[in-house]
């Protein structure tokens, strides 16, 4: 009995210092807290490194406060910076293509496709590069006109997809699977072909001029020409010995044929559409009225030549 009371006693002693050292501890932090003037010397290790780190955070106050006003003061100034030169390139960009007025025209374009088994894929690949030029250059001309592809299939549609996978999101151009002949009336056909006797004067915005799609090197001479006389279409080449003389053969690739029109539309002279367009390395030469021959201005080639960095390969057309 007395050694189970001893035990009891033991273990009440144990409970009240253990209590005593509780509260202790606790009339320590609320004196810190309270007073903040607690003795170093009377504070355990945490307290003192707790203190010190209260004490830092309200000495550094007006600091914190003074670099986010200048972290704001930065991004202020870089957002201001960033419009400044964004407002610079788009200026710059109007400095070099004005905004101009677009008033679209009725005159439709053809690009017969339709020549794709008679070329090598490299060359059916050239074709797509000038089809892309003819579609760029038209969607930001001054007169774009209505812009077909017909016969669309075989290397070419394979060369697209693989190559430009957006092609079938191009706005503003009619593409048909079908021949141009079962799209459109033949009486408002016209092929420009440099083989046609005919010579191109004026053009009729209710017609639709074909241009052959075809890279052919020389290998099919008066193909075009040839086909245009099957169909019993109308047919002609554009007037370019009445303007100017040319060092090269007079074989012109699809595009310069589509932006030589679409010159002419805005320009309303083929001699200007001439020499706006075609590149200097076939030596262009205006024929003025009295006989005489003018070289031509020096003009950005690649400005006007195909998207291709090596010289555009010619199509059938010929003139």
């Amino acid at each position: 009995m007395s050694e189970q009371t001893a035990v009891i006693s033991d273990d009440g002693s144990r409970k009240s210092e253990a209590s005593s050292r509780q509260e202790e501890k606790s009339a320590g932090l609320t004196s810190v807290n309270s007073t903040g003037g607690e003795d170093p010397n009377q504070m355990s290790k945490r307290q003192k490194k707790k203190l010190l780190k209260q004490q830092k955070w309200e000495d550094e106050r007006d600091l914190r406060k003074q670099r986010r006003k200048e972290r704001k003061l930065q991004r202020r100034q870089q957002r201001q910076s960033d419009q400044q030169q964004q407002e610079g390139r788009d200026g710059q960009s109007s400095r070099k293509r004005p905004r101009r007025d677009v008033t679209p025209v009725s005159l439709r374009l053809v690009v017969d496709c339709s020549f794709d088994s008679l070329m090598l894929l490299k060359d059916v690949r050239k074709l797509h590069k000038q089809i892309q030029r003819c579609y760029a250059e038209n969607r930001r001309a001054s007169h774009p006109v209505q812009f077909y592809l017909t016969s669309m299939g075989g290397q070419l549609q394979q060369s697209l997809d693989e190559k430009d996978k957006g092609w079938i999101n191009w706005k503003d151009i009619t593409i048909k699977t079908e021949h141009y002949s079962e799209v459109l009336a033949k009486d408002q056909l016209v092929y420009l072909t440099s083989d046609s006797p005919n010579v191109l004067e004026e053009l009729d915005q209710q017609k639709a001029y074909v241009i052959g799609g075809l890279v052919d090197h020389n290998h099919h001479k008066g193909l075009t020409y040839e086909r245009a006389k099957e169909l019993g279409i109308e047919h002609a080449q554009l007037p370019l010995s009445s303007f100017v003389k040319m060092n090269s053969r007079k074989v012109l690739a699809v595009n310069h044929v589509f932006e030589i029109i679409l010159a002419y539309l805005e320009k309303g002279s083929w001699q200007e559409a001439f020499f706006t367009i075609l590149p200097q390395r076939k030596g262009v030469v205006a024929i003025n009225q009295d006989g005489e021959n003018t070289p031509a201005k020096d003009q950005d080639e690649d400005s006007h030549s195909d998207s291709d960095p090596e010289p555009a390969e010619p199509a059938e057309t010929r003139d």
